[in-house]
Protein backbone atom coordinates (compact mmCIF):
# COMPACT_ATOMS: atom_id res chain seq x y z
CA UNK A 1 0.00 0.00 0.00
CA UNK A 2 1.65 3.08 -1.17
CA UNK A 3 2.46 6.12 1.12
CA UNK A 4 1.54 9.67 0.64
CA UNK A 5 2.47 12.87 1.39
CA UNK A 6 -0.11 15.25 2.37
CA UNK A 7 1.16 17.52 -0.56
CA UNK A 8 1.32 15.10 -3.16
CA UNK A 9 -0.29 15.65 -6.25
CA UNK A 10 -1.78 12.03 -6.50
CA UNK A 11 -3.93 12.71 -3.20
CA UNK A 12 -6.01 15.19 -4.68
CA UNK A 13 -7.40 12.68 -7.59
CA UNK A 14 -8.01 9.23 -5.16
CA UNK A 15 -10.85 10.29 -4.94
CA UNK A 16 -11.88 11.11 -8.15
CA UNK A 17 -12.92 8.66 -10.03
CA UNK A 18 -13.83 8.38 -13.91
CA UNK A 19 -15.86 5.23 -14.99
CA UNK A 20 -14.78 3.65 -18.04
CA UNK A 21 -16.86 3.55 -21.43
CA UNK A 22 -19.90 5.58 -19.69
CA UNK A 23 -21.42 6.85 -23.04
CA UNK A 24 -21.07 3.71 -24.39
CA UNK A 25 -23.32 2.15 -20.81
CA UNK A 26 -25.65 4.55 -21.19
CA UNK A 27 -26.80 4.24 -24.44
CA UNK A 28 -27.09 0.43 -23.62
CA UNK A 29 -29.04 1.52 -20.92
CA UNK A 30 -31.22 3.51 -22.57
CA UNK A 31 -31.99 0.70 -25.01
CA UNK A 32 -33.36 -1.62 -21.80
CA UNK A 33 -35.58 1.07 -20.51
CA UNK A 34 -37.11 1.72 -23.98
CA UNK A 35 -37.75 -1.84 -24.62
CA UNK A 36 -39.22 -2.50 -20.89
CA UNK A 37 -41.45 1.12 -21.45
CA UNK A 38 -42.67 -0.44 -24.44
CA UNK A 39 -43.07 -3.82 -23.97
CA UNK A 40 -43.09 -4.54 -20.67
CA UNK A 41 -43.05 -7.88 -19.16
CA UNK A 42 -41.89 -9.39 -22.63
CA UNK A 43 -38.62 -7.25 -22.20
CA UNK A 44 -38.16 -7.88 -18.42
CA UNK A 45 -38.42 -11.54 -18.70
CA UNK A 46 -36.01 -11.81 -22.03
CA UNK A 47 -33.58 -9.53 -20.35
CA UNK A 48 -33.55 -11.96 -17.52
CA UNK A 49 -32.69 -14.70 -19.34
CA UNK A 50 -30.18 -12.86 -21.21
CA UNK A 51 -28.44 -11.41 -17.97
CA UNK A 52 -29.46 -14.07 -15.33
CA UNK A 53 -30.05 -17.05 -17.31
CA UNK A 54 -33.00 -17.79 -15.32
CA UNK A 55 -36.46 -18.82 -16.88
CA UNK A 56 -38.89 -16.26 -15.68
CA UNK A 57 -42.44 -15.81 -16.78
CA UNK A 58 -46.05 -15.04 -15.58
CA UNK A 59 -46.36 -17.62 -13.64
CA UNK A 60 -42.97 -17.56 -11.17
CA UNK A 61 -42.40 -13.43 -11.14
CA UNK A 62 -43.59 -12.70 -8.14
CA UNK A 63 -42.56 -14.17 -4.87
CA UNK A 64 -45.37 -16.58 -3.43
CA UNK A 65 -45.54 -16.39 0.87
CA UNK A 66 -45.29 -20.28 0.14
CA UNK A 67 -41.39 -19.21 -1.46
CA UNK A 68 -41.03 -17.22 1.37
CA UNK A 69 -42.19 -19.85 4.75
CA UNK A 70 -39.88 -22.28 2.50
CA UNK A 71 -36.85 -19.61 2.66
CA UNK A 72 -37.72 -19.24 6.33
CA UNK A 73 -36.53 -23.33 6.71
CA UNK A 74 -33.74 -23.19 4.98
CA UNK A 75 -32.07 -20.27 7.43
CA UNK A 76 -30.24 -21.28 10.24
CA UNK A 77 -31.65 -20.13 13.68
CA UNK A 78 -28.98 -17.86 14.62
CA UNK A 79 -28.83 -16.21 11.63
CA UNK A 80 -32.70 -15.44 11.87
CA UNK A 81 -32.17 -14.09 14.87
CA UNK A 82 -29.09 -11.99 14.00
CA UNK A 83 -31.48 -10.44 11.25
CA UNK A 84 -34.13 -9.96 13.34
CA UNK A 85 -31.89 -8.32 15.50
CA UNK A 86 -30.47 -6.12 13.41
CA UNK A 87 -33.98 -5.03 12.23
CA UNK A 88 -35.22 -3.94 15.53
CA UNK A 89 -31.67 -1.69 16.13
CA UNK A 90 -32.39 -0.18 12.62
CA UNK A 91 -35.90 -0.10 13.54
CA UNK A 92 -35.57 1.78 16.40
CA UNK A 93 -32.57 4.05 15.51
CA UNK A 94 -34.99 5.40 12.50
CA UNK A 95 -38.00 5.60 14.27
CA UNK A 96 -36.25 8.91 15.82
CA UNK A 97 -36.34 10.33 12.99
CA UNK A 98 -39.89 10.31 12.08
CA UNK A 99 -41.57 14.03 11.47
CA UNK A 100 -44.80 15.09 12.79
CA UNK A 101 -46.70 17.57 10.75
CA UNK A 102 -47.28 20.89 12.57
CA UNK A 103 -49.65 24.00 12.31
CA UNK A 104 -48.93 27.36 13.79
CA UNK A 105 -51.84 29.72 14.69
CA UNK A 106 -51.08 33.81 15.16
CA UNK A 107 -52.59 37.09 16.64
CA UNK A 108 -54.33 37.59 13.24
CA UNK A 109 -55.88 34.18 12.83
CA UNK A 110 -53.30 33.35 10.03
CA UNK A 111 -52.14 29.79 10.08
CA UNK A 112 -49.28 28.33 8.78
CA UNK A 113 -47.84 24.84 9.10
CA UNK A 114 -46.18 21.74 7.46
CA UNK A 115 -48.13 18.34 6.12
CA UNK A 116 -45.93 15.41 6.12
CA UNK A 117 -47.40 12.49 4.67
CA UNK A 118 -45.80 8.85 3.44
CA UNK A 119 -45.01 7.74 -0.04
CA UNK A 120 -47.82 5.78 -0.82
CA UNK A 121 -45.21 3.01 -3.01
CA UNK A 122 -42.08 2.52 -2.91
CA UNK A 123 -39.34 0.73 -4.86
CA UNK A 124 -36.44 -1.21 -3.33
CA UNK A 125 -33.45 -2.38 -5.43
CA UNK A 126 -31.39 -5.07 -3.66
CA UNK A 127 -28.53 -6.04 -5.74
CA UNK A 128 -28.04 -9.80 -6.49
CA UNK A 129 -23.59 -10.54 -7.30
CA UNK A 130 -22.05 -13.44 -5.89
CA UNK A 131 -22.92 -13.25 -2.16
CA UNK A 132 -26.68 -12.20 -0.30
CA UNK A 133 -27.35 -8.80 0.85
CA UNK A 134 -29.43 -9.19 3.69
CA UNK A 135 -28.36 -6.21 5.03
CA UNK A 136 -29.25 -4.29 2.64
CA UNK A 137 -32.83 -5.29 2.20
CA UNK A 138 -33.10 -4.03 5.96
CA UNK A 139 -31.69 -1.09 5.63
CA UNK A 140 -33.72 -0.06 2.87
CA UNK A 141 -37.15 -1.19 3.51
CA UNK A 142 -37.55 -0.19 7.08
CA UNK A 143 -37.32 3.52 7.11
CA UNK A 144 -39.65 2.98 4.40
CA UNK A 145 -42.11 0.81 6.94
CA UNK A 146 -41.27 3.20 9.74
CA UNK A 147 -42.27 6.52 7.73
CA UNK A 148 -45.69 4.80 6.56
CA UNK A 149 -45.18 3.32 3.21
CA UNK A 150 -47.70 1.01 2.80
CA UNK A 151 -46.67 -0.53 -0.40
CA UNK A 152 -42.72 -1.85 -0.24
CA UNK A 153 -41.89 -3.67 -3.53
CA UNK A 154 -38.66 -5.43 -3.85
CA UNK A 155 -36.70 -6.31 -6.87
CA UNK A 156 -33.71 -8.74 -6.65
CA UNK A 157 -32.04 -10.65 -9.21
CA UNK A 158 -33.22 -14.32 -9.49
CA UNK A 159 -30.51 -17.19 -9.06
CA UNK A 160 -30.22 -19.28 -12.30
CA UNK A 161 -32.52 -21.79 -10.91
CA UNK A 162 -35.59 -18.82 -10.89
CA UNK A 163 -35.03 -18.73 -7.18
CA UNK A 164 -34.49 -15.96 -4.54
CA UNK A 165 -31.53 -16.52 -1.87
CA UNK A 166 -33.16 -17.20 1.28
CA UNK A 167 -31.65 -14.88 3.11
CA UNK A 168 -33.07 -12.11 1.32
CA UNK A 169 -36.79 -13.53 1.51
CA UNK A 170 -36.44 -13.70 5.06
CA UNK A 171 -34.88 -9.86 5.68
CA UNK A 172 -37.70 -9.06 3.19
CA UNK A 173 -40.04 -10.72 5.57
CA UNK A 174 -39.09 -9.09 8.78
CA UNK A 175 -38.79 -5.25 6.89
CA UNK A 176 -41.95 -5.06 5.89
CA UNK A 177 -41.59 -5.51 2.78
CA UNK A 178 -44.88 -6.02 0.57
CA UNK A 179 -44.06 -7.46 -3.29
CA UNK A 180 -41.06 -9.23 -4.81
CA UNK A 181 -39.90 -9.77 -7.85
CA UNK A 182 -37.71 -11.89 -9.75
CA UNK A 183 -35.58 -9.44 -11.57
CA UNK A 184 -32.87 -7.15 -11.36
CA UNK A 185 -30.48 -5.14 -13.25
CA UNK A 186 -31.24 -2.28 -15.21
CA UNK A 187 -34.82 -3.60 -16.11
CA UNK A 188 -35.61 -3.99 -12.83
CA UNK A 189 -35.28 -0.33 -12.83
CA UNK A 190 -37.24 0.32 -15.47
CA UNK A 191 -40.34 -1.97 -14.34
CA UNK A 192 -40.35 -0.18 -11.41
CA UNK A 193 -40.19 3.49 -13.04
CA UNK A 194 -42.68 2.47 -15.69
CA UNK A 195 -44.63 -0.35 -14.66
CA UNK A 196 -45.46 -3.33 -16.55
CA UNK A 197 -48.40 -5.85 -16.78
CA UNK A 198 -47.02 -7.50 -13.28
CA UNK A 199 -45.32 -4.87 -12.04
CA UNK A 200 -47.40 -1.25 -11.12
CA UNK A 201 -44.69 1.30 -11.49
CA UNK A 202 -43.56 3.35 -7.98
CA UNK A 203 -43.30 6.57 -6.50
CA UNK A 204 -39.64 6.35 -5.44
CA UNK A 205 -36.57 3.56 -5.98
CA UNK A 206 -34.20 3.46 -3.37
CA UNK A 207 -31.18 0.62 -2.76
CA UNK A 208 -27.40 0.64 -4.53
CA UNK A 209 -26.54 -1.36 -7.36
CA UNK A 210 -24.21 -1.48 -9.98
CA UNK A 211 -23.06 1.16 -12.97
CA UNK A 212 -26.06 -0.38 -15.30
CA UNK A 213 -28.84 -0.20 -11.77
CA UNK A 214 -26.98 3.75 -10.86
CA UNK A 215 -27.31 5.06 -14.38
CA UNK A 216 -30.86 3.41 -14.95
CA UNK A 217 -31.91 5.59 -12.07
CA UNK A 218 -30.38 8.48 -13.30
CA UNK A 219 -31.95 8.38 -16.71
CA UNK A 220 -35.79 7.58 -14.74
CA UNK A 221 -35.23 10.61 -12.52
CA UNK A 222 -38.49 12.57 -13.03
CA UNK A 223 -40.93 9.96 -14.04
CA UNK A 224 -40.13 8.63 -10.45
CA UNK A 225 -37.88 10.12 -7.43
CA UNK A 226 -34.54 8.29 -6.63
CA UNK A 227 -32.82 8.01 -3.07
CA UNK A 228 -29.05 9.01 -4.41
CA UNK A 229 -26.24 7.73 -7.29
CA UNK A 230 -24.47 5.48 -5.39
CA UNK A 231 -20.76 4.62 -6.76
CA UNK A 232 -17.98 1.77 -5.02
CA UNK A 233 -18.01 1.94 -1.51
CA UNK A 234 -15.01 4.07 0.40
CA UNK A 235 -13.46 4.47 3.76
CA UNK A 236 -11.28 7.47 5.37
CA UNK A 237 -9.79 6.54 8.47
CA UNK A 238 -7.90 9.45 10.31
CA UNK A 239 -5.50 7.37 13.13
CA UNK A 240 -2.71 8.73 15.33
CA UNK A 241 -0.17 6.89 16.78
CA UNK A 242 -2.06 5.59 19.57
CA UNK A 243 -4.17 3.41 17.23
CA UNK A 244 -3.80 -0.33 16.50
CA UNK A 245 -2.07 -0.69 13.07
CA UNK A 246 -4.19 -4.75 13.10
CA UNK A 247 -7.53 -2.82 13.49
CA UNK A 248 -6.47 0.00 11.07
CA UNK A 249 -5.62 -2.28 8.28
CA UNK A 250 -8.43 -4.41 8.94
CA UNK A 251 -11.05 -1.83 8.64
CA UNK A 252 -9.36 -1.03 5.16
CA UNK A 253 -9.66 -3.85 4.00
CA UNK A 254 -13.21 -4.35 5.00
CA UNK A 255 -14.21 -1.90 2.03
CA UNK A 256 -11.27 -2.93 -0.20
CA UNK A 257 -13.34 -6.37 -0.64
CA UNK A 258 -16.03 -5.01 -2.01
CA UNK A 259 -15.43 -3.48 -5.17
CA UNK A 260 -11.93 -3.04 -7.53
CA UNK A 261 -12.91 0.24 -7.40
CA UNK A 262 -13.34 0.59 -3.95
CA UNK A 263 -11.29 3.50 -2.14
CA UNK A 264 -9.82 2.32 1.23
CA UNK A 265 -7.14 5.39 2.70
CA UNK A 266 -5.47 6.47 6.12
CA UNK A 267 -4.56 9.90 6.57
CA UNK A 268 -2.16 9.96 9.67
CA UNK A 269 0.35 12.63 11.46
CA UNK A 270 2.26 9.59 12.55
CA UNK A 271 4.88 7.79 10.72
CA UNK A 272 5.31 4.84 12.44
CA UNK A 273 1.99 3.65 12.29
CA UNK A 274 1.77 4.55 8.35
CA UNK A 275 4.49 1.82 7.68
CA UNK A 276 3.70 -0.51 10.44
CA UNK A 277 -0.25 -0.59 8.64
CA UNK A 278 1.58 -1.13 5.23
CA UNK A 279 2.89 -4.22 6.74
CA UNK A 280 -0.20 -5.33 8.31
CA UNK A 281 -2.04 -4.89 5.17
CA UNK A 282 -0.09 -7.19 3.08
CA UNK A 283 0.01 -9.83 5.43
CA UNK A 284 -3.72 -9.55 5.95
CA UNK A 285 -4.68 -9.54 2.50
CA UNK A 286 -2.66 -13.05 2.27
CA UNK A 287 -5.47 -14.62 3.92
CA UNK A 288 -8.34 -13.15 2.53
CA UNK A 289 -10.93 -14.96 0.44
CA UNK A 290 -11.50 -11.80 -1.69
CA UNK A 291 -7.97 -11.05 -2.17
CA UNK A 292 -7.88 -10.32 -5.69
CA UNK A 293 -10.63 -7.70 -5.04
CA UNK A 294 -9.19 -6.36 -2.33
CA UNK A 295 -5.52 -6.32 -3.81
CA UNK A 296 -6.51 -4.14 -6.89
CA UNK A 297 -8.74 -1.74 -4.90
CA UNK A 298 -5.48 -1.17 -2.80
CA UNK A 299 -2.94 -0.68 -5.58
CA UNK A 300 -5.44 1.53 -7.61
CA UNK A 301 -7.47 4.05 -5.18
CA UNK A 302 -5.58 2.89 -1.90
CA UNK A 303 -3.36 5.02 0.19
CA UNK A 304 -1.62 6.06 3.23
CA UNK A 305 -1.66 9.80 3.72
CA UNK A 306 1.14 11.27 6.00
CA UNK A 307 -0.10 15.11 7.21
CA UNK A 308 1.59 17.35 9.80
CA UNK A 309 -1.03 17.11 12.13
CA UNK A 310 -4.89 15.45 12.77
CA UNK A 311 -5.70 19.40 12.19
CA UNK A 312 -4.87 18.66 8.63
CA UNK A 313 -5.90 15.41 8.58
CA UNK A 314 -9.64 16.62 9.62
CA UNK A 315 -8.92 18.84 6.71
CA UNK A 316 -8.04 16.05 3.76
CA UNK A 317 -11.05 14.34 5.22
CA UNK A 318 -13.36 17.40 4.78
CA UNK A 319 -12.25 17.56 1.32
CA UNK A 320 -13.01 14.02 0.12
CA UNK A 321 -16.28 13.93 1.90
CA UNK A 322 -16.22 10.03 2.34
CA UNK A 323 -18.68 7.59 2.15
CA UNK A 324 -17.33 6.09 6.27
CA UNK A 325 -14.77 7.80 7.91
CA UNK A 326 -13.54 6.08 11.23
CA UNK A 327 -11.83 8.53 13.82
CA UNK A 328 -9.17 5.95 15.19
CA UNK A 329 -7.55 8.57 17.41
CA UNK A 330 -7.20 8.86 21.42
CA UNK A 331 -9.69 11.43 21.96
CA UNK A 332 -12.28 10.95 18.75
CA UNK A 333 -15.10 13.51 19.94
CA UNK A 334 -12.44 16.35 19.99
CA UNK A 335 -12.20 15.87 15.98
CA UNK A 336 -15.92 15.34 15.63
CA UNK A 337 -16.48 19.34 15.91
CA UNK A 338 -14.39 19.83 13.14
CA UNK A 339 -15.76 16.85 10.72
CA UNK A 340 -18.35 18.65 8.18
CA UNK A 341 -18.28 16.24 5.07
CA UNK A 342 -19.26 12.58 5.94
CA UNK A 343 -22.16 9.46 5.40
CA UNK A 344 -20.96 7.80 8.39
CA UNK A 345 -18.74 8.65 11.42
CA UNK A 346 -17.65 5.86 13.58
CA UNK A 347 -15.49 7.27 16.74
CA UNK A 348 -12.82 4.89 18.87
CA UNK A 349 -11.27 1.81 18.54
CA UNK A 350 -14.72 -0.60 18.53
CA UNK A 351 -16.77 1.39 15.97
CA UNK A 352 -15.34 -0.33 13.25
CA UNK A 353 -17.40 0.48 9.95
CA UNK A 354 -19.07 -3.12 9.73
CA UNK A 355 -21.06 -2.62 12.83
CA UNK A 356 -23.06 0.53 11.20
CA UNK A 357 -23.07 -2.20 7.79
CA UNK A 358 -24.98 -4.63 9.90
CA UNK A 359 -25.90 -3.61 13.54
CA UNK A 360 -25.63 -0.44 14.73
CA UNK A 361 -28.64 1.15 13.76
CA UNK A 362 -27.78 3.93 11.59
CA UNK A 363 -28.28 3.36 7.79
CA UNK A 364 -25.42 2.17 5.75
CA UNK A 365 -26.96 3.59 2.73
CA UNK A 366 -24.47 6.72 2.29
CA UNK A 367 -23.20 8.89 -0.12
CA UNK A 368 -20.35 8.51 -1.96
CA UNK A 369 -18.19 9.82 -4.17
CA UNK A 370 -17.35 13.20 -2.41
CA UNK A 371 -21.29 13.28 -2.54
CA UNK A 372 -21.14 13.87 1.67
CA UNK A 373 -20.69 17.45 1.27
CA UNK A 374 -24.60 17.76 0.08
CA UNK A 375 -26.54 14.40 0.28
CA UNK A 376 -27.57 12.79 3.71
CA UNK A 377 -27.82 8.86 4.19
CA UNK A 378 -30.94 7.42 3.98
CA UNK A 379 -33.65 7.87 6.14
CA UNK A 380 -37.26 8.35 7.06
CA UNK A 381 -36.99 11.81 5.19
CA UNK A 382 -35.82 9.60 1.99
CA UNK A 383 -40.06 8.05 1.83
CA UNK A 384 -41.49 11.79 2.93
CA UNK A 385 -43.36 14.04 1.15
CA UNK A 386 -44.12 17.70 2.44
CA UNK A 387 -46.69 20.05 1.78
CA UNK A 388 -46.94 23.29 2.93
CA UNK A 389 -50.10 24.99 4.52
CA UNK A 390 -50.89 28.04 3.99
CA UNK A 391 -54.41 29.77 5.89
CA UNK A 392 -54.31 33.53 5.60
CA UNK A 393 -57.25 35.43 7.70
CA UNK A 394 -59.00 38.35 5.92
CA UNK A 395 -56.28 40.94 8.56
CA UNK A 396 -53.30 39.30 7.52
CA UNK A 397 -53.87 39.50 3.69
CA UNK A 398 -54.87 43.03 4.07
CA UNK A 399 -51.84 43.93 5.77
CA UNK A 400 -49.48 42.41 3.41
CA UNK A 401 -51.98 42.73 -0.04
CA UNK A 402 -49.97 46.15 -1.10
CA UNK A 403 -46.18 45.05 -0.79
CA UNK A 404 -47.46 41.61 -2.75
CA UNK A 405 -48.98 43.77 -5.33
CA UNK A 406 -45.52 45.54 -5.59
CA UNK A 407 -43.87 42.36 -5.76
CA UNK A 408 -46.05 41.07 -8.32
CA UNK A 409 -46.18 43.76 -10.67
CA UNK A 410 -42.19 44.02 -10.55
CA UNK A 411 -42.20 40.56 -12.39
CA UNK A 412 -44.53 41.82 -14.76
CA UNK A 413 -47.10 38.95 -13.37
CA UNK A 414 -50.53 41.26 -13.52
CA UNK A 415 -52.94 38.74 -12.63
CA UNK A 416 -50.83 37.42 -9.80
CA UNK A 417 -51.77 41.01 -8.34
CA UNK A 418 -54.97 41.31 -9.74
CA UNK A 419 -55.92 37.87 -7.95
CA UNK A 420 -54.44 40.00 -4.70
CA UNK A 421 -56.16 43.51 -6.18
CA UNK A 422 -59.92 42.05 -6.84
CA UNK A 423 -60.20 40.78 -2.98
CA UNK A 424 -59.50 44.24 -1.72
CA UNK A 425 -62.35 45.61 -3.99
CA UNK A 426 -64.19 43.17 -2.82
Amino acid sequence: MRILNSQDPTVKGLLKKQVANIEEIEARVQEILKAVRDQGDEAVFAFTRQFDRALINTQNFRVTEEEIKEASTQVEPEVLTAIRQAAENIRQFHEKQKVNSWMEPDAQGTILGQLCRPLARVGIYVPGGTAPLPSSVLMNAIPAQVAGVREIVMTTPPQADGRINPYILVAAAEAGVTEIYKVGGAQAVAALAYGTESVRKVDKIAGPGNIYVTIAKKLVYGEVDIDMLAGPSEVLVIADGTANPRYVAADLLSQAEHDVLASAILVTPSTALAEAVQVEVERQLAVLSRQDIALTAIRDYGAIILTTDLAEAVEIANEFAPEHLELLVERPFELLGGIKNAGAIFLGTYSPEPVGDYWAGPNHVLPTGGTARFYSPLSVDTFIKKSSIIAYSETSFRQGAAAIIKLAMIEGLDAHANSVRVRLDG
